[in-house]
């Protein structure tokens, strides 16, 4: 097989999620030490990893995805000694987040240390930092002994990857290795807080809540300017977004929901993705269903968005559901990924 210039043969791997092989991990973790790129899954989405003490290792990995330099980067680590390295100065509020959700989805913007440079954090004096929880992810880190840099392992602005195969459909021959762990459990990106901010920002919304966080440390507040946004990755570029046109019915009746499918299905043909069935059967309508609740909808809207999309249809169309709790996350995400927003009584 002959290769584009910059490209590399991509391998797959099928791993156990819970235990995985010691031999797999360990030959991941040694493209990692020499400066390759490894797509894995953590418990949200597969990341796209490389050193993040390597400035080579982190340009590929934008050049890899497409992605602004002006969007920063998560770096995933394992331990706090690896944290320290990472970001030394630890506040309170931030080490009782830490105790209470780590390993886990939680993101927390920190003071970043000279260790990293510049452009894993966008040219910020902040960085982004998790721990995962997901066995793969934790593993892999550890054997590998350096703070893993991974923004999910997509072509920038489309939906995230939620499987092997999403990965191997956008980045292959642009990552060495895929880690094939199965599909994510959790289905979206981290919640990120800012806590060099007094009160802490919650800069993108996750899997862990604001009324969740804010019972542990107190008052938090949402974003409200640019300049915070700036810290968190995922925030300000498009995101999440199929080829096709994407409709997000915020809120709408069952009957709203049929006539907008036959309005856009009079001029070509349409994918939708909801809880609530359209009533159509037409050949150039296709249709997914899923569960109404938050779980529901993570584990889902990316695959789905991506199912539908390969049936090239003119629009998808996709129901809302109510924006609380853990459904602020799955409605910020269906938000970024929308090119139209529309409601009932709009």
């Amino acid at each position: 097989m002959l290769l584009a210039p910059n490209m590399v043969q991509t391998e797959i791997l099928e791993i156990d999620p819970v235990s995985p092989q010691p031999q797999l991990i360990a030959k991941a973790a040694s493209i990692i030490r020499s400066g390759g790129l490894v797509a894995f899954p953590t418990e949200t989405v597969y990341g796209l990893g490389g050193d993040a003490t390597s400035r080579q290792a982190v340009s590929k990995i934008f050049q890899a995805k497409g992605r602004p330099s002006d969007n920063p980067l998560i770096v995933h680590v394992a331990g706090r000694q690896m944290l320290d390295d990472v970001a030394p100065e630890i506040s309170d509020k931030a080490a009782r987040l830490i105790e209470q959700f780590w390993p886990g989805p939680l993101t927390l913007v920190l003071r970043r240390s000279t260790m990293l440079g510049p452009s894993v954090s966008a040219g910020l004096d902040t960085v982004a930092v998790r721990m995962p929880s997901a066995p793969i992810a934790f593993a892999l880190i550890q054997a590998a002994a350096t703070p893993i840099a991974a923004p999910s392992a997509n072509t920038s602005g489309k939906p995230s990857p939620t499987s092997a195969r999403h990965v191997l459909h956008d980045l292959a021959g642009k990552v060495d290795l895929i880690l094939d762990g199965g599909d994510t459990l959790i289905g979206i990106e981290s919640t990120v807080i800012d806590m060099t901010a007094d009160p802490p920002v919650i800069l993108r919304p996750g899997w862990v809540t604001a009324e969740v966080i804010s019972s542990v440390i107190g008052l938090v507040k949402a974003a409200d300017s640019e300049a915070q946004l700036r810290r968190s990755p995922g925030t300000r570029h498009k995101h999440y977004s199929p080829q096709a046109r994407v409709v997000l019915i915020e809120r709408g009746s069952p009957d709203f929901i049929q006539r907008t499918c036959k309005k856009f299905l009079e001029i070509g043909s349409v994918g939708y993705l909801g809880h609530t069935p359209a009533g159509i059967n037409r050949p150039e309508f296709s249709e997914i269903i899923v569960g109404k609740m938050p779980q529901d909808y993570a584990a889902s809207i990316y695959s789905s968005l991506r199912r539908l999309d390969e049936r090239h249809p003119d629009v998808i169309v996709v129901e809302g559901i109510a924006p609380a709790g853990e459904g602020e996350a799955v409605m910020d995400r269906l938000r970024r990924a929308a090119t139209d927003i529309i409601t009932e009584d709009s």
